[in-house]
């Protein structure tokens, strides 16, 4: 009888193995899932899966590819193996390479291929993940059959008992439970399909360089660091149109690139495919970079470097750019402004927004290269805004005081219904003339990298607060997104439909 570390394998010497059976007349079940808890419902469901075979072979999906949230995993990949190949029934394990079961099922050729009975309906990943493995197995040749047992979920389980968020979240999350469904949830999002979206702002290229704190310089009070890497991300109004891409058919972009240092290349791959981009040249001028200088033990922001040309748009750059915005604000049906302050967006630029954007979305960010010149009072009206806390502060110059309160004050300043203020780990606090406020909780659990939170919970929310969905709905949802990009390297990897949809999923069972 083989011990339980001798019932893992890599997938290749699986391969042989599985080979090797077959060739003496043995019929070969394969399952594949996440198994994070393991409970009696996957128990029985091994039980009835090794029935059609005579070795039952179990895969498992690695630990970057399961997207039911940044909290997930709860066990990481070798003690989700060690913990199967405890079992009697299972007769190998292995971790896969890949996020679905395709070319697994082609590697391992089993003779049948068995899932549980909640998958005889349509998954939120079906077109991603189970169609293709169906498809995948009537091209090999493999059976699939369904288990019928008692159903658990690995995701409820963990939420009831195992809850990574403080108490007041758990109840927050358990109240909305009660309202909502995770399917109506989704199903806001998907009836964002067909808007027109345009994002209008600057393109910004974040990089960061990984380097190694040496020592101090022996003549100058200076930190020495040794190069280890770099990487280059699409920022700014790149990132937000991304986003929207995940789930918006048709997203415009209208920015600025530089003369020099231009990276044009690099931006037009960084964008989704259903990204339309228009560039508007800023002559005499660079491509907007940050560039951070990252510790990479403690991922420790060592020194932030800026190159660009700030000064306002002028004269044909900037009348070409307000001739693009005129031509793509007649065809949207929302218009989203990421406004950083480093010039792209001017004062009759910015009046034209304000007086013809069917639905103006606005997000003026105060940061190290604005130094708080960039207040949300530079928009007369707006039909929804999102802003950071300090943001708020900054627009009050009130550093101090009741968050509701400063954002009464913005209220004032500003001809527009529908507010946001996210706040950390606090939350968001959101509010409407006529509606009040409502607070939503943070759902993040890890956190990586800060950057790039905003423009994902402006994305996500415009799209909601634009068919005009409850609040709690979009600060969920809102919240979700930021918790998945903050467990990221910036704005790294986007957000999309099916990651975000099993995100919510999760939280909501």
């Amino acid at each position: 009888m083989m011990t339980t570390a001798q019932k893992i394998l890599d997938l290749e010497p699986l391969a042989v193995q599985v080979a090797a059976h077959r060739r003496q007349g043995q019929k070969v079940v394969l399952c594949h899932g996440v198994f994070d808890l393991l409970h009696i419902g996957h128990i029985r469901h091994f039980e009835q899966a090794r029935r059609h075979g005579d070795l039952l072979v179990v895969t498992l999906t690695p630990d970057r590819f399961v997207n039911k949230g940044t909290n997930r995993p709860a066990f990481p990949q070798a003690l989700r193996a060690e913990t199967l190949a405890a079992l009697g029934v299972v007769d190998y394990v292995a971790i896969n390479h890949w996020p679905t079961a395709v070319e697994t099922l082609r590697l391992l050729r089993p003779d049948v291929y068995c899932k549980g009975s909640e998958y005889r309906q349509r998954q939120v990943d079906a077109d991603s993940n189970m169609s293709p493995e169906l498809a995948t197995a009537a091209e090999c040749g493999i059976a699939v059959e369904y288990t019928e047992d008692i159903v658990f979920s690995s995701s409820q389980l963990l939420n009831r008992h195992f809850s990574p968020f403080p108490p007041e979240t758990t109840a927050w999350l358990e109240a909305f439970r009660s309202r909502h469904t995770a399917e109506q949830v989704i199903a806001r999002l998907d009836q964002a399909r067909s808007l027109k979206v345009l994002v209008v702002g600057e393109a910004i290229i974040d990089e960061y360089v990984f380097c190694t704190a040496i020592g101090k310089s022996t003549k100058d009070p200076v930190l020495a660091c040794q190069y280890e890497s770099q990487q280059s991300i699409a920022g700014g109004s790149l990132a937000v149109a991304n986003h929207l891409a995940g789930f918006c058919d048709q997203v415009e972009l209208i920015t600025c690139l530089g003369e020099e240092e231009r990276r044009e290349d690099f931006v037009r791959q960084s964008l989704l495919p259903n990204v339309r981009p228009i560039f508007v040249t800023k002559r005499g001028a660079p491509t907007i970079h940050k560039r951070r200088f990252i510790d990479p033990y403690s991922q420790s922001k060592l020194l932030e470097l800026y190159l660009m040309d700030d000064h306002p748009l002028r004269g044909t750059d900037e009348a070409e750019f307000g001739a693009r915005l005129r031509a793509a604000v007649e065809d949207c049906d929302l218009v989203v402004c990421m406004d950083y302050g480093h010039g792209v967006l001017t004062a009759p630029t910015i009046e034209y927004l304000c007086a013809h954007a069917p639905f103006l979305a606005v997000n003026t960010q105060s940061n190290a290269g604005n130094r708080g010149f960039n207040p949300i009072s530079r928009y007369r009206r707006a039909d929804y805004v999102c802003l950071a806390h300090h943001e708020i502060a900054i627009e009050t110059r009130m550093r101090e005081g009741e968050l509701r309160d400063l954002l009464l004050e913005v209220t004032q300043r500003i001809e527009c219904d529908r507010f946001t203020v996210t706040h950390g780990k606090a939350g968001s606090l959101h509010y409407g003339r006529g509606q009040g406020f409502a607070e939503v909780p943070a759902f993040a659990t890890q956190i990586v990298d800060r950057v790039g939170a905003g423009d994902a919970v402006i994305a996500l929310t415009s799209l909601l607060v634009h068919q005009g969905a409850p609040w709690e709905v979009t600060g969920f949802v809102g919240n979700v997104a930021g918790a998945q990009v903050v467990a990221e390297l910036g704005n790294r990897v986007p957000v999309s439909r099916i990651p975000l949809a099993k995100h919510v999923i999760s939280l909501m069972k």
